[in-house]
């Protein structure tokens, strides 16, 4: 895959995080719920407004057209001829309100429609629906004394709008229609839209604002509460939060400090114990090791007798042996691990040829008829031998004891790592016992009672890895168990600060030191 399809796949994901965010949703809520808001009291306003408007200047026009019609058709004469209509409708349109009226008499089909501006409107022009329903009459009764009306509908007429009002004259006689245009109306209810829009837009922006300025004081808190927690799973027990007010991020800063200042008390009752048990360890180891001293002294002598003694005698003399250096053997790896455990575990670096290290190791331990070695000379590492002789000694001798011979190791340089394979030709580790190999004091069979091992080598083994940089892994080849070292050509910088007590891990360092 090129750079640029992994920046292309990376930025998404970075935006999505970005959109999921807080802040974000914060302020999408806000202008969400101002822009439902100021939509819909703006959407209501316009449409109050507009009916206000147009009901106002419709119903200014149809009464001046009512009263300006009762007041000019006195004077129309029966049988009106054209025109005396034509006369009609220009009198009742010059009233000032600027509406036309066209008049129309069934009796004299000859002049079609008398309008005050024939050039604009005619008979054509009025909807049919509302020609049908002026010329109908009305029953006449109480409540209705008249049997015509006057009816009006809102009409488009090429692209203007305008209120078409229309009632019979007379019963029987000629019938005036009045034509208004709402062309004024209609742009005041634009500009009012225009307005209500604005407002709207403005609305949108200032609730985002106030929801930036929220969040901002909701969040603060919140990213406060984040570094503290971040702090405090980074190791500083001492993190503590300000607490201001009584709300509900008071009270979850209340809670934090309590968190933390319970689990601060636990860890340190841990890390006393921890430190006992370092101390019970440490103590015990270093009181083991006079009477071991003389223990093994005496077994030497009594291993180079052996052969004189009694021959009931000699096999308990050389059990006593075999017990004794096993006693010592164990009470060595205690105390190395009481050394890593408190931290003063240290390097005496040096520059060595990996294949000598592992020649040497396989020399000394009278091994190399059971393992083939593939090392080619001129891998050089920065390491300390006597920790890495353990390390190849631990698992070349596991490799032997539980996989049996030959244990092939290899060593290949990689980039600024050299890797050691260890690997052996037995059955292999079940699949149940591979996570935990490198645990302490872990056995395979638990049912033995006892066994020759101390469960610590492997362990110990990986802690002089990890003190070099370095790792091992545990894992099941073609034919056998493979246990991969991997290790850099130059060890890590030391830790700038140890073990600020002395205790028994210290002491246990004198004492290694002082054999």
């Amino acid at each position: 895959m090129t750079d640029h399809q992994t920046t292309a796949r990376r930025f998404p994901a970075a935006r999505w995080r970005r959109l999921r965010s807080l802040r974000v949703r914060l302020i999408a809520v806000f202008a969400a719920v101002a822009l439902l808001a100021a939509v819909s009291a703006s959407g209501i306003a316009y449409w109050l407004n507009r009916d206000a408007v147009l009901k106002r200047a419709q119903d200014t026009a149809l009464n001046d057209f009512r009263v300006s019609l009762s007041r000019n058709v006195s004077e129309l004469p029966l049988n009106a001829a054209c025109p005396e209509l034509a006369a009609l409708a220009s009198n009742v349109a010059s009233s000032g309100l600027s509406y036309d009226v066209v008049v129309v008499d069934p009796a004299h089909p000859e002049c079609a429609a008398a309008s005050s501006d024939p050039t604009r409107f005619t008979l054509a022009d009025v909807p049919a629906a509302l020609q049908s329903t002026v010329a109908k009459p009305r029953e006449v009764s109480e409540s209705n004394p008249y049997p015509y009306h006057l009816y009006w509908q809102r009409q488009n007429l090429g692209g203007r709008p305008f209120v078409i009002g229309g009632t019979k004259v007379v019963p029987g006689g000629p019938t005036a229609y009045m034509f208004k245009s709402l062309e004024n109306e209609r742009a005041d209810l634009n500009t009012l839209g225009w307005s209500l829009a604005i407002a709207t837009l403005l609305a949108l922006i200032g609730s985002a604002l106030l929801a930036q300025a929220a969040s901002a004081t909701v969040l603060r808190p919140v990213k406060r509460l984040g570094d503290a927690a971040r702090r405090l799973g980074e190791g500083h027990l001492d993190t503590r939060l300000e607490v201001d007010g009584s709300d509900e991020l008071a009270d979850l800063a209340r809670t934090f400090n309590r968190t933390a200042e319970q689990l601060h008390e636990q860890v340190e009752e841990l890390s006393a114990r921890e430190a006992q048990s370092r101390r019970f360890v440490a103590d015990m180891s270093h009181e083991l090791r006079t009477p071991l001293t003389a223990m093994t002294a005496v077994t030497d002598i009594l291993e180079d007798e052996a052969e004189s003694l009694d021959p009931m005698i000699e096999p308990a003399v050389r059990l006593v042996v075999s017990e004794t250096r096993r006693l010592s053997d164990l009470v060595e790896n205690l105390m190395e691990v009481t050394r890593f455990d408190a931290g003063t575990a240290k390097l005496v670096a040096d520059e060595v040829d990996v294949a000598d290290l592992i020649m040497s190791c396989i020399d000394g331990r009278a091994w190399y008829d059971a393992v083939e070695l593939d090392a080619p000379r001129g891998v050089l590492a920065v390491v300390d031998p006597r920790r890495l002789d353990v390390v190849f000694a631990n698992l070349i001798g596991n490799a032997l004891k539980h996989g049996g011979s030959p244990v092939r190791v290899k060593v290949r340089q990689t980039g600024e790592s050299v890797v050691i394979e260890v690997s052996d030709s037995g059955p292999g580790i079940p699949e149940d016992v591979l996570p935990h190999v490198f645990d302490r004091f872990y056995k395979a069979d638990r049912g033995r009672a006892r066994s020759e091992g101390s469960g610590l080598g492997l362990s110990i083994a990986m802690a002089n890895a990890q003190i070099h940089g370095g790792t091992i892994t545990a894992a099941n080849g073609e034919v056998g168990a493979v246990f991969t070292l991997t290790l850099p050509l130059t060890p890590p910088p030391p830790p700038s600060a140890g073990v600020a007590e002395g205790g028994p891990a210290r002491d246990a360092a004198e004492d290694k030191d002082a054999t």
